[in-house]
């Protein structure tokens, strides 16, 4: 390879990573802190959690917009721009005002809805025949950031005169960083989205396509909920503030390991039906235990086990939109779909979570609920792990 391709592979690499690094932080460092926010603005647990459900809901609607402007601006530029509302919307969240939190909070989410949707599209046009180690690469990344922004958030806050305002500005800090290092891409237009002009449209009546979407959505209820609400349910049985960030940090880089072996061994696989059901008989054990408590150690093995099945779901359900589209456009279209309908479905999560321990001033059914939801989002995978394109029956009949 030519040394200039080498040197532009490099900077997409790490342009694609650092892009990753940027899409959880700013809003895994919520939860930990999410006390401190409510007494300091005096909401309800309701509507903390509506806080913690906002940039799911801006995913809903950006989702399926983002393939619109990637076609039209080119990806790699859509996806600067992403990073720049994101910059925005952590700017403004940091801003310690009541109505500057909710407004940064919804531009946080659009940028980062760009950025979930469009970099699957792109790995899959730039690297197509290596798709399951760069998802890898991908989700690894991500959650690596993720699982930090919960364990830091509480001594950051402590440590600086800002509190938790200050803490969420540093993440500022790194979405700048990424900015500067996808400029040497802006020279480039993905044309990926309009190499292949098939319609899409009826991407919403594929069995396939819903399979996929409803295995997104229950995933990310679960993670987002377990996110916004572990660190006060650690808390009822009895964990320091500090402790519950951690442990919820701990449960993130126990995900690692399988966030990153799950595309690889998905990629290799005809069907992924078994690791769907492995993963969610794993994932269920965890949230049993959670439901049962004990001491802090039988709750860190909770969390270790919790990890396993979130890091296995978020990088298979990435990797199950690759794998069931045929290129570039089909994945865009899936990543659009999965993404709005699913982070729509999420963004219910952390909202009724709260909602429900208002209720009952008890966590117990809130774990039900997850339960529930798991068990939902295995059939799904199973579903969605059969071999075969979103396409494919639609095809067959106009073939015969």
């Amino acid at each position: 390879m030519p040394k200039h391709k080498n040197i532009q592979s490099f900077w997409l690499i790490t342009g694609i990573i650092f892009i990753a690094f940027n899409l959880r932080p700013a809003i895994t460092s919520v939860g930990p802190v999410i006390s401190s926010i409510r007494a300091d603005l005096h909401m309800s647990n309701g509507t903390a959690g509506f806080l913690t459900a906002l940039p799911l809901l801006s995913f809903a609607v950006l989702s399926l917009l983002a393939p619109k402007f990637g076609q039209r601006l080119g990806n790699e530029r859509t996806l600067w721009l992403g990073l720049l509302m994101l910059l925005i919307g952590i700017l403004l969240r940091s801003a310690g005002l009541t109505w500057a939190l909710f407004a940064g909070t919804a531009l946080i989410g659009i940028g980062i809805a760009i950025g979930n949707v469009l970099l699957p599209s792109l790995i899959k046009h730039k690297y197509p025949e290596k798709s399951g180690i760069m998802i890898s690469l991908y989700t690894t990344s991500m959650c690596i950031f993720a699982a930090l922004a919960s364990g830091i958030s509480v001594p950051l806050a402590a440590q600086m005169g800002g509190g938790w305002k200050q803490a969420f500005l540093l993440w500022g800090g790194l979405a700048l960083l990424a900015l500067l290092i996808w400029i040497p891409q802006l020279r480039h237009r993905d044309t990926a989205n309009n190499a292949v002009k098939l319609q899409t449209s009826s991407i919403w009546a594929s069995k396939t396509a819903w399979h996929v979407t409803i295995f997104m959505g229950l995933q990310s209820f679960l993670f987002y909920s377990s996110i916004a609400w572990f660190p006060e349910i650690l808390r009822s049985h009895g964990m320091d503030t500090s402790t519950a960030g951690w442990m919820v940090s701990l449960m993130q880089f126990a995900s690692l390991p399988f966030t990153f072996l799950t595309p690889v061994l998905a990629d290799r696989m005809k069907h992924q039906r078994g690791i769907a059901a492995g993963l969610t008989a794993v994932y269920l054990i965890g949230l049993c235990g959670l439901l049962a408590g004990g001491s802090h150690i039988l709750l860190a093995v909770w969390m270790i086990i919790i990890g396993v099945g979130q890091g296995s779901s978020i990088s298979l359900a990435l990797t199950l939109i690759g794998l069931r589209s045929e290129n570039a456009q089909q994945a865009a279209a899936l990543s659009g779909m999965s993404q709005s309908f699913g982070y729509l479905l999420a963004a219910v999560g952390p909202i009724f979570v709260g909602y429900l321990f208002d209720q009952t001033h008890s966590w117990t059914m809130p774990i039900v609920l997850l339960i529930a939801a798991l068990i939902g989002m295995g059939a799904a995978g199973v579903g969605a792990g059969r071999d075969q394109y979103i396409f494919q029956k639609e095809k067959q009949k106009q073939s015969a």
